[in-house]
C-alpha cells in the first residue's frame, strides 16, 4: 500500500509541473523552455530518490519485524540458557499458555523404507516422533519442566512414556554476584555426554537418521550447569540403568562435558562418563542409548555386573552458510563373567556438513563408523530382533539428504543412508540401506 501511494505522489507531482510548465510554455523563449525542462528533470530525480529512500526504509523496518518474531519465537517464557549452556536440548517455544503454564510440541510424521535385513523392510509409514512440553515458574529462579513422549523412533508402540522432568533452579551462582556460573537440576533429564543429542529431535536434525553411535540417554539424577567466560560445562550423577522407577545399584552413573568457545564460528567439548556398574536381570540394559541399541550383557547368564566408560571430543565449524560438525570417541565395555573375557575395545566417529543452497533450501551429509575389537552388538539400521543379540566388528553409515525449511517450525527432508559392515564371523552386513522421507514440526 505504501509503495501505491508513493506511486501516485510521483504522478501527481508529474501532472502539476506539466500544466505548470504548459501555462508557461506560451511566453517563454527557447533557453525559459530549456531551464524549465531542467528544473523538471531535477524534480523528478528528486522524488525518484525520496521514493527509493521510502523503500528502503519499508524493507529495513520489515527486517526489522521480523527479526523480533523470530526472536520471541526462540524465547521460552522462562527464559532458560542455551542448550550448549545448559546440557540439555532446547526445548520448542511455547504456544498455549494457561497462567503461568506453558505447553508447547514437536514431532514428526515419515516414511521409511531399508533393505531385507534392515529395521523397515516393508516400506512403513509412521509417526516418528510426537512430544508435549510443560513448564512453568515456580518461584523466583525456580522453574518446572516435563516431557511427554507419545512416540519416538526407539519405541515399537504408540504409547505414553515419561521424558524429561525436573527442577531447575538457576542463577544459584547470584548468591556470589557470579552470572550464569552454577545453575542446578534435580529430576529425569538427558545424559550431558557428547553433543549430538543437542539436535536429535526432528525438528533440529538437518538429516533424518542419526550418526551410527547415536549417544544419548534419559536418567534420574542430579546435574550442575553453567557458563564462566567462553567456557561451559555439564556434569551429572544419575541411577545409570534402564529401569525408571528403581535403582539396582550403589554404584551410580557420573557424566560431564567441558566446552569452549574461542571465537563466535569455533566450538570445542570434551565429554567423558562412567556407566557404573550395573546388575542384571534388573539393569537389563543401560540407560545410555548406543548405536541404536544399549550397553548390555552380551557374556553368559552367570553374568552379574557390567559397565562401560566412555570418552569423546567434539568439534563444530559454524559457517556463514551451514556449518561442520565431528566427534570422534572411545568406549570400554567389561563384566565380570567368570566363563569368558568380555573385555572391548570400541571405537567411534562421525563428521557432518550442511550447506544452504538457498535461504531455506539445503543439503547435508554425514558420515560415521563404529569400530569394535573382537565384536560388540552394534544393531544400526539392522532388525534389532538379530543384530542385538549377535556381534558386529565394525559398521559404517553414509548419508546423503535434502531439506527444506518453509519456517522455523515446519521443515521436509529427504534422505538415503548407505550402510555396510562386518560381522565377528566375517558375514556381510549389506541390506540396510534406508530411505525416507519426512516431515517435522513444533509448535
Amino acid at each position: 500500500m505504501t509503495q501505491k501511494n508513493s506511486n501516485r505522489v510521483v504522478l501527481c507531482a508529474y501532472a502539476v509541473a506539466w500544466i505548470f510548465g504548459a501555462g508557461q510554455l506560451h511566453g517563454a523563449d527557447g533557453s525559459g523552455i530549456e531551464r524549465q525542462l531542467r528544473e523538471l528533470q531535477q524534480q523528478n530525480q528528486a522524488l525518484q530518490e525520496q521514493l527509493r529512500e521510502q523503500r528502503s526504509l519499508i524493507e529495513s523496518l520489515s527486517r526489522k519485524v521480523n527479526d523480533i518474531q523470530d526472536a520471541n519465537t526462540q524465547r521460552s517464557s522462562t527464559e532458560h540458557l542455551e542448550a550448549n549452556d545448559a546440557g540439555t536440548i532446547s526445548k520448542s517455544p511455547a504456544a498455549l499458555s494457561l497462567g503461568k503454564v506453558n505447553i508447547s510440541g514437536e514431532g514428526g510424521v515419515a516414511f521409511f523404507h531399508t533393505g531385507s535385513e534392515g529395521m523397515f523392510p516393508n516400506a512403513e509409514f509412521r509417526v516418528d516422533e510426537a512430544k508435549l512440553f510443560v513448564e512453568a515458574p515456580i518461584w523466583g529462579n525456580v522453574y518446572f519442566f516435563g516431557e511427554l513422549n507419545l512416540m519416538t523412533r526407539e519405541s515399537p508402540d504408540l504409547d505414553l512414556r515419561l521424558g524429561e522432568l525436573y527442577v531447575d533452579v538457576e542463577n544459584v551462582s547470584q548468591l556470589w554476584n557470579r552470572d550464569r556460573m552454577l545453575n542446578l537440576r534435580l529430576g529425569r533429564m538427558y545424559i550431558p555426554f557428547g553433543e549430538e543429542y543437542l539436535s536429535r529431535y526432528a525438528i533440529d536434525n538437518p538429516l533424518i537418521s542419526h550418526s551410527l553411535s547415536d549417544i544419548w540417554g534419559v536418567d534420574e539424577g542430579i546435574e550442575l550447569y553453567g557458563k564462566l567466560g567462553a567456557f561451559s560445562y555439564a556434569v551429572a550423577v544419575q541411577n545409570g540403568g534402564a529401569e525408571g522407577v528403581r535403582d539396582y545399584s550403589r554404584d551410580k552413573s557420573v557424566a560431564g562435558r567441558i566446552g569452549f568457545d574461542p571465537t563466535s564460528w569455533l566450538h570445542l567439548s570434551v565429554s567423558g562418563m562412567r556407566t557404573g556398574d550395573l546388575k542384571p536381570p534388573g539393569d537389563y540394559w543401560s540407560e545410555l542409548w548406543f548405536a541404536n541399541g544399549w550397553f548390555v550383557p552380551f557374556g553368559s547368564v552367570n553374568t552379574t555386573e557390567y559397565h562401560a566408560n566412555l570418552l569423546e571430543g567434539d568439534l563444530e565449524l559454524r559457517l556463514p552458510h551451514g556449518h561442520i560438525k565431528a566427534f570422534g570417541g572411545y568406549a570400554r565395555y567389561d563384566d565380570n563373567d567368570p566363563i569368558a573375557n568380555n573385555r572391548r575395545d570400541i571405537y567411534f566417529y562421525s563428521i557432518e556438513g550442511v550447506h544452504e543452497l538457498t535461504r531455506k533450501l539445503y543439503a547435508g551429509v554425514r558420515f560415521s563408523h563404529v569400530l569394535a575389537d573382537k565384536g560388540y552388538p552394534i544393531v544400526g539400521h539392522g532388525d534389532p530382533d538379530d543384530y542385538l543379540f549377535s556381534l558386529t566388528e565394525q559398521l559404517w553409515r553414509l548419508s546423503l539428504g535434502l531439506g527444506y525449511r518453509w519456517n522455523r517450525n515446519f521443515v521436509t527432508k529427504a534422505e538415503y543412508s548407505f550402510e555396510r559392515g562386518k560381522e565377528l564371523g566375517g558375514e556381510r552386513r549389506s541390506s540396510e540401506d534406508l530411505f525416507a522421507l519426512e516431515a517435522a514440526f513444533r509448535f
